[in-house]
């Protein structure tokens, strides 16, 4: 079982920190894991420009977007981890899913059937979480993949946290975020056995 890890966040603070335990909490039942940032990463906006049409080799673009086409296509999971930002994800997650349009015009079929799990960050208790994991949601099921949220009763759409604006201290000490956390990775390793026919 090969999960990837993404975290949009441009600092290494909660959204890491949250996405490294989910990493390390799927390697503890025997997952393989791999993990990117977007922290200090160059990742250009998508131009539109159909080069990725036309040539069906990848991108114009020759920058740290090859890591994440590479392990995209390695994984059986995805996790996607952002901090809000006016609500919504941030500007380098979002350009990096726009990003991803070059690998499914090379193979539409590249992502179906991977299974996708969301995580949002917040500094304000209702700060735009669920937004922002419906976004990742919306990337999921465009490309084809399964969204896994944590159930009823706390985690209907994924993990969400309140950070307090405390960065990873804030994030660490959101018990109530673990929990959720931990809740909807069981489901998305559930749903990966299921998948696998473990």
């Amino acid at each position: 079982m090969k999960v990837f890890g993404i975290s949009g966040s441009p600092r290494l603070q909660g959204t890491h920190f949250a996405v490294n335990y989910a990493l390390n909490y799927l390697k503890e039942k025997g997952a393989e894991v791999r993990y990117f940032s977007v922290s200090r990463k160059k990742i250009n906006f998508c131009l539109h420009c159909d080069y990725c049409i036309k040539k069906k080799e990848g991108c114009i673009h020759k920058d740290d977007m090859e890591e994440v086409y590479e392990n995209l296509i390695w994984a059986d999971g995805v996790i996607i981890g952002t901090p809000v930002y006016q609500g919504n994800v941030t500007g380098q997650l979002k350009t990096l899913m726009d990003r991803c349009r070059a690998i499914l015009a090379k193979n539409p079929k590249v992502l179906r059937g991977r299974v996708g799990m969301a995580i949002a960050v917040g500094g304000d208790r209702n700060g735009g979480q669920e937004i922002a994991l419906r976004t990742i949601h919306d990337f999921f099921i465009i490309n084809e993949m399964i969204p896994v949220g944590g159930g009823s009763f706390g985690a209907n759409l994924g993990a969400t946290f309140w950070s307090k604006d405390r960065g990873k201290k804030g994030v660490e000490e959101d018990e109530e975020g673990l929990r959720v956390l931990r809740k909807t990775l069981n489901r998305f390793y559930e749903v990966l056995k299921e998948k696998r026919g473990l």
